[in-house]
């Protein structure tokens, strides 16, 4: 049985959960699983194991921009290092017992804690870990998805996670939006028509209203994410950014529950605008890519690509 002063940690944040969620015109079961899994990365911030994870994914919204943008219910990470389903799992039972954490109100169920090989639409999959936080009297289950082997270029970052109520953030090394682009990018050419992931299509089109990119390192990223996992850059335009792909009845379809869903903050209804304008943002990398040879390009945020003064021309770094 928990001891009283523990009982009234996480009643207190409890209570100034739900005026966070009020204050912010959150659902309040989104505002459960974002502070479980807040905290659920501080406590492997704090961790000897912190070295081996960097986040990636959509949680990198939160910590770019202090706002979710689309309702997910889960964290995403590169690991490395020899890591199956149950040394991940022992690695998370260590992580959520991690001592003085306490006064944030959370609790998790060790017992809880399952890995399974993720088996969806590819290949090269990962490990997807689910487990049970503790909140007063709330039970909020996690998910996250572990990746291996991938590049990351550019090298990875340290960022800072947001904390909701103020207790000590987290301090992660995470993906740049690169490499976020190019892993995304990666899974629309391998998957072709039988592409369903939406939320990619949304979080493309999102970074390129949101960011800046610089068309070289762009194009690195992209050659050395493909050369990875072993996927031919495409010498025309892939599937997923064509007509084809957003004029298919199941394209629109998948993209309209996407939205019903998952809620995107400012998406475009019309499949199409998405798909094209994500066309407008990558088309001109993998020219650039297949040219092996560039004007330095700036994209601010929204586009489109202009020419940097000077025109100095650069090259992507040869492929293999």
């Amino acid at each position: 049985m928990s001891k009283p002063s523990e009982r009234n940690y996480g009643h207190s944040a409890y209570a100034r959960l739900l005026a966070f969620a009020k204050n912010n015109r959150l659902d309040f079961t989104f505002a459960l699983q974002r502070y479980a899994m807040e905290r659920l990365l501080y406590r492997m911030s704090k961790s000897i194991y912190a070295d081996k994870f960097i986040l990636k994914g959509a949680s990198l919204f939160l910590v770019w921009k202090g706002h979710s943008f689309r309702v997910t219910k889960d964290a995403d990470f590169l690991a490395f290092g020899f890591l199956n389903e149950d040394s991940l799992a022992s690695i998370f039972k260590e992580i959520v017992s991690i001592p003085g954490c306490e006064d944030d109100g959370l609790g998790f169920e060790p017992d809880s804690i399952r890995a399974a090989p993720i088996r969806e639409e590819q290949e090269y999959g990962g490990i997807r870990v689910t487990l049970t936080a503790l909140l007063h009297n709330a039970r909020i289950p996690l998910q996250i998805d572990v990746g291996f082997g991938d590049a990351v270029t550019p090298a990875p970052e340290i960022v800072t996670y947001p904390s909701a109520l103020g207790y000590p953030a987290a301090h992660l090394r995470a993906y740049t939006r690169y490499t976020v682009v190019a892993e995304k990018l990666e899974a629309m050419v391998q998957l072709g028509i039988a592409d369903s992931r939406m939320k990619d299509f949304y979080d493309i089109w999102l970074m390129s209203r949101l960011f800046d990119f610089h068309l070289v390192t762009l194009c690195s990223a992209i050659q050395d994410t493909f050369k990875r996992r072993k996927t031919d850059l495409p010498k025309t335009a892939p599937m997923a950014l064509t007509e084809e792909f957003w004029g298919d009845a199941q394209k629109r379809t998948q993209w309209n529950a996407f939205l019903r869903k998952s809620k995107p903050e400012g998406a475009e209804s019309d499949f199409e605008k998405i798909v094209t304008a994500i066309a407008d943002f990558l088309l001109p990398a993998l020219q650039a890519i297949q040219a092996e040879e560039m004007l330095n390009r700036h994209w601010e945020s929204g586009g489109p690509w202009r020419e940097v003064k000077g025109k100095d021309r650069a090259r992507p770094a040869p492929r293999e």
